[in-house]
């Protein structure tokens, strides 16, 4: 066994690791592991990633289910019409040159890493509705389906906050209904890239048998490290991941000016959170002592 691959398969638990203990996140650390490692071409890549995650997210779904925190039926609907979405984006992706698959996983790693340093707002106190808007859901579904098939990405922080939502289901029971989404349209989205990619299958189930003990892993630590902390960290690995599939895609000039950016827009939002922070524990200290709290204008106290 090659150096090569004792290091992919070693770095492939931490895709596993990540899905125990966040419920995503698989594919944004997949795909950059097998192009600059692995050394494979992007397409292959993509596919292989779809593979990985979602025998992971299948597996993953046992303990979910065991402890009811999956609700069947809104899974294999939203399932169901994000699988039409992955077919189609995979078959789609035969047609889309490699590096531009490429730019837009990247952006989707910068967007997932923006919602994850941001974090989900509390849903307490929204109406839950008394029945699954079917129609958003599958549009919903077919939409995720679609990014996942293109650039296998979009998986958990995607189906997540859509399950939240749309479906009203309480957020334990949306990350257990989301393995069955993702691990349904990321076979999905892998039919569609068959039809034009071969797979090395040695590399592909080596690396997700190592997913899959690292999801086992993740799964005993959940619940055991503070998960606004463990959120965070993650995001802003993968902003620094995500800067760097982008700037391989671009001319070096454009590459450095990217990541100057980068750098800047990450102290300027490091000092924004810490702000909030400070707001958010002023807050909390004065209502501890029974005082009023006063909101300005335009910078009230999140909730």
């Amino acid at each position: 066994m090659s150096a090569t691959l004792l290091l992919t398969v070693g770095l492939a638990v931490l895709i596993g690791v990540s899905l125990g203990l966040l419920g995503g996140g698989g594919s944004i650390l997949a795909v950059p592991l097998l192009v600059y490692v692995a050394g494979l071409p992007a397409k292959e890549a993509i596919a292989t990633s779809l593979l990985v995650v979602g025998a992971t997210s299948a597996v993953g779904v046992l303990p979910h289910a065991r402890a009811h925190r999956v609700r069947w039926r809104t899974g294999l609907v939203f399932g169901l019409a994000g699988m039409t979405g992955a077919y189609a984006g995979g078959r789609l992706a035969a047609f889309v040159p490699a590096a531009v698959l490429l730019t837009g996983f990247a952006v989707m790693m910068l967007a997932t890493a923006v919602a994850m340093i941001r974090g989900r707002r509390s849903a307490e106190g929204r109406p839950v509705p008394h029945e699954l808007p079917v129609f958003r859901v599958i549009l919903d579904g077919i939409v995720v389906g679609l990014v996942t098939g293109l650039v296998g990405a979009g998986g958990g922080f995607l189906v997540v906050p859509a399950l939240a939502l749309l479906g009203g289901l309480p957020m334990p029971v949306a990350v257990g209904t989301s393995l069955v989404v993702i691990a349904m349209k990321s076979f999905a989205g892998l039919a569609g890239y068959l039809s034009s990619v071969s797979v090395n299958w040695g590399l592909a189930l080596a690396v997700t048998a190592a997913a899959v003990v690292g999801s086992v892993l993740g799964g005993r630590f959940a619940g055991k490290i503070p998960a606004d902390l463990l959120r965070q960290a993650f995001g802003w690995f993968v902003v620094v991941m995500g800067v760097f599939v982008l700037a391989q895609q671009l001319p070096p000039r454009m590459g450095l000016g990217l990541v100057a950016l980068a750098a800047v827009a990450a102290a300027g939002t490091v000092t924004v959170a810490v702000a909030r922070r400070r707001r958010r524990e002023q807050h909390s200290g004065q209502q501890r002592l029974g005082r009023p709290v006063r909101e300005h204008a335009g910078t009230g106290v999140e909730r």
